[in-house]
């Protein structure tokens, strides 16, 4: 593919319930040794607190967070870098994305779609200004949603999209499988 560039690293993003150490972030971090990654915590949990902060303060801090991987990396830009992360995580990576920071593509592990229970408030506003290449990874039964209410929704982002459905819930507990799709779609794009 013309205009194909080398990968060179790779942020992600925890859960508004969980911090960096998320068993499914370990292990997509020793999957794809040696691609530097760096696993981000929020403000809130640096702070010990279990409430997170509103969405300017999360996505301010993972611009932050992404700007000094740069600089640790000795990456001249984010655009080599793939974004993501687990539910809020991957949402606000989405979001900066969307935002137009550079970035080579989105893993978007179990991203929450809508909160359970409230299919009506979306979170899909920003989709059609994210260009890059996207992976979502989703339990088939995650309250957060449907596969069927993805399909209706994901055809707004204008880069490609891939989805790959798992058994189980919000955290589905089938870290290889993920991991496996992860490392097979990172090839893709170029690693």
């Amino acid at each position: 593919m013309a205009g194909r560039r080398r990968l060179e690293g790779l942020l992600l993003a925890p859960g508004a319930g969980a911090d960096a150490s998320h068993h499914t972030l370990t292990a997509i971090e020793a999957a794809v040794t040696p691609l530097p990654v760096c696993r981000m915590d929020f403000p809130y949990r640096k702070a010990g607190r279990r409430a997170p902060d509103r969405a300017p303060i999360l996505l301010d801090a993972m611009r932050a967070e992404l700007a000094d991987f740069c600089v640790a990396a000795g990456l001249r830009d984010s655009s080599r870098v793939v974004l993501g992360g687990r539910s809020m995580g991957g949402r606000m990576a989405s979001m900066i994305a969307a935002d137009g920071t550079p970035c080579r593509g989105l893993v978007l592990l179990s991203y929450p779609l809508h909160p359970p229970g409230k299919p009506e408030k979306l979170r899909v506003d920003h989709f059609a200004d994210i260009g890059v290449p996207t992976l979502f990874i989703s339990g088939e039964r995650d309250p957060f949603g449907s596969p069927d209410e993805f399909a209706e929704h994901v055809g707004r982002i204008a880069g490609p999209v891939t989805q790959v459905w798992i058994p189980g819930g919000h955290d589905p507990r089938a870290d290889a499988t993920i991991c496996a799709t992860v490392v097979d779609w990172l090839a893709a794009l170029g690693r």
